[in-house]
């Protein structure tokens, strides 16, 4: 027997936005590519999986393009955002049309064509290894077949609906 999904209120979503707001998380840059296209979003939605085999997870909107290619193409690329990446945390985050967002930041590409986002605090180019769909965005599950991690690492934090970083206590 299952539970019944609890009725969704203006209030509670309200409520809910804004007890999220609260988890702050690395803003990281999730792309993908093939020969026609570069596409790419700035995500809060990510974790570590597992150590062995080593993976991770991200959240992707499941309508957007970005699921589709990354299902197509069978991997991801992965940038966790450094202090002074902003500028292509908003681009990505949809305040630059898609056809100029890869004008932000330096860009490259991974043996498997996916873009890499140079000076990133980590970069990683992942295989996909799953995916879980829910009521409107899809886990991927990557394993990492490269990683770059930066000689520095300060993070761009998003918190409270803003970009931050973190200092020590």
């Amino acid at each position: 027997m299952t539970a019944a999904a609890p009725a969704k209120t203006d209030q509670t979503a309200r409520a809910f936005r804004e007890a999220m707001a609260s988890l702050a998380a690395t803003a990281c840059v999730v792309t993908a590519a093939d020969a026609d296209e570069r596409i790419g979003r700035t995500v809060t939605a990510t974790l570590s999986l597992a150590v062995d085999p080593p993976s991770l997870l991200v959240s992707i909107d499941a309508g957007a393009r970005l699921s589709s290619l990354i299902r197509a193409r069978g991997g991801f690329s992965f940038a966790m955002l450094q202090a002074d990446q902003r500028t292509v945390a908003e681009a990505f985050a949809g305040k630059v049309p898609h056809d100029r967002r890869f004008e932000h930041g330096t860009w490259e590409a991974w043996p498997s064509g996916h873009p890499r986002l140079c000076g990133a605090m980590v970069a990683m180019d992942c295989s996909l290894a799953g995916e879980i769909e829910t009521e409107d965005h899809v886990l991927f599950v990557g394993r990492p077949r490269a990683i770059d991690l930066a000689e520095t690492r300060q993070p761009l934090v998003w918190h409270h609906r803003r970009f931050t970083t973190v200092r020590p206590l």
